[in-house]
């Protein structure tokens, strides 16, 4: 038989002492944890009680309009990310857009076709319509709007705009509604009228659409909603973080400029701005027919 020594001594002495120690504190029943109720993260969005486009009643009292609407609030309401930085731009482009709905007499309301079409930015979709307003390449000449090898004045906030209004003052003469010349927007004059004729009627809320002009107008209004309601509806920025308008002069061009970097740099500014100020300049030169005139912007 082994004897104990001092030392294994010690090492069942700690073990009781650990023993003690759990049995009075580890043991011990704990206090009963108060439960935070913690607040849903995501709260639907309320609907309207009423809307209307253009001056055109919205008719949320008929139950599948309502929930057309709810789906696209919904949908849109929580994508915070970009509806703040369509809040920025609007700063700075809804003003130029505005003045030229009114000049072409286009109601205010249509400046929401625009964000829906393209969250105010010159995008390029995947059948290739381009710019604020989405126009399509062999389309846009027929609107005024000038698409060649140096030129491309879809990416023109005003000139695309006014197109535009062209556009919608033609589909409301032909449908007699500002609703289904913005829905005509999306699937073309010759598609809402087949289905008008297919359907014996005019009005968009009564049309079975293609899905995504099914969908359309109730994008149009949730952007009207989010944008005019924003601060309200939980979107909170600050004037200081929107995009404020650039400060430019504008100066005529009358002939072909061979080099945009070398012009912009004579005239204090980097091809870059020139660019930036200027979207629709679509080569490092720009041509100029006789007879034809372009009006540039530059920093002030």
């Amino acid at each position: 038989m082994k004897k104990i020594t001092f030392g294994g001594l010690l090492f069942f002495a700690g073990i009781g002492v650990c023993f003690t120690a759990m049995s009075l504190f580890g043991f011990k029943e704990q206090p009963a944890v108060e439960k935070i109720a913690v607040p849903g993260l995501y709260k639907a969005p309320a609907l309207p009680d009423s809307m209307s486009f253009a001056g055109e009643t919205v008719p949320l009292e008929r139950r599948e309009i309502n929930e057309q609407l709810d789906r696209e609030l919904t949908y849109n309401y929580f994508q915070p990310q970009n509806v703040v930085y369509i809040i920025k731009l609007a700063e700075r482009f809804f003003p130029q857009i505005e003045a030229v709905l009114q000049a072409n007499n286009v109601p205010d309301d249509f400046k929401y076709l625009c964000v829906a079409e393209s969250n105010l930015q010159n995008l390029i979709s995947k059948v290739g319509a381009t710019g604020f307003w989405q126009f399509m390449a062999g389309t846009a000449p027929g609107y005024n709007l000038e698409v060649s090898g140096s030129v491309d004045e879809r990416y023109h906030v005003i000139k695309s705009t006014e197109a535009a209004c062209k556009y919608l003052k033609q589909a409301y003469n032909r449908f007699g509604s500002w609703t289904a010349a913005a829905a005509s927007y999306n699937c073309g004059m010759g598609g809402y009228n087949q289905r008008v004729t297919q359907q014996g009627s005019k009005n968009y809320y009564d049309l079975v659409l293609p899905e995504e002009t099914n969908r359309y107008i109730f994008r149009i209004l949730t952007f009207k909603h989010l944008l005019a309601n924003a601060e309200s509806l939980g979107y909170d920025v600050a004037d200081s973080y929107r995009y404020t308008s650039l400060k430019t002069k504008n100066i005529t061009v009358t002939q072909t400029i061979p080099n945009l970097v070398s012009f912009a740099k004579s005239n204090g500014t980097s091809f870059k701005v020139l660019k930036t100020l200027n979207p629709w300049l679509r080569s490092n030169t720009l041509q100029v027919r006789a007879g034809k005139t372009y009006d540039l912007l530059l920093p002030e």
